[in-house]
């Protein structure tokens, strides 16, 4: 098993984004890789300060470090309270952890909840990543 030492010294306690008064008011923060047998498990913070979302859903894509498309997957972050911050996690089967260069959100598939449109929370969403090696952007 590969071992992800600069991953494992994540503090859970940390904010969310490094700056929040450059960040929206719906945060993603990749801040987890683990690998698990015949998958990588990636391990989201969300924090909403939009409004409460009763579904998220997130079309993600994974790069290897050659720059190739690895996966194309959707993430469904399932509803997420206003002014709360919520922990998802995703495995994606096939995928070594250290084979993952960047994470890319590619757009909002779904979004709904007090009268919110898919193109409001894209809007809205800013994306971080706490994990040393990986890039994360939208």
């Amino acid at each position: 098993m590969v071992r992800l030492a600069a991953v494992l010294l994540v503090a859970l306690g940390s904010p969310v984004a490094a700056d929040s008064s450059a960040a929206g008011p719906l945060r993603l923060d990749l801040n987890r890789l683990d690998p698990q047998e015949g998958s990588c498990r990636l391990t989201f913070v969300v924090e909403n300060r939009l409004a409460a979302l009763d579904s998220l859903v997130l079309e993600t894509v994974l790069f290897d470090r050659a720059g190739r498309v690895a996966a194309l997957t959707l993430f469904d972050f399932g509803e997420l309270p206003e002014a709360r911050r919520r922990v998802r996690q995703f495995d994606v089967a096939g995928q070594v952890c250290d084979d993952i260069a960047q994470v890319l959100v590619n757009g909002v598939a779904a979004c709904t909840g007090d009268s919110l449109a898919p193109a409001a929370c894209a809007a809205a969403l800013s994306v971080t990543g706490s994990v040393e090696g990986v890039e994360v952007s939208q």
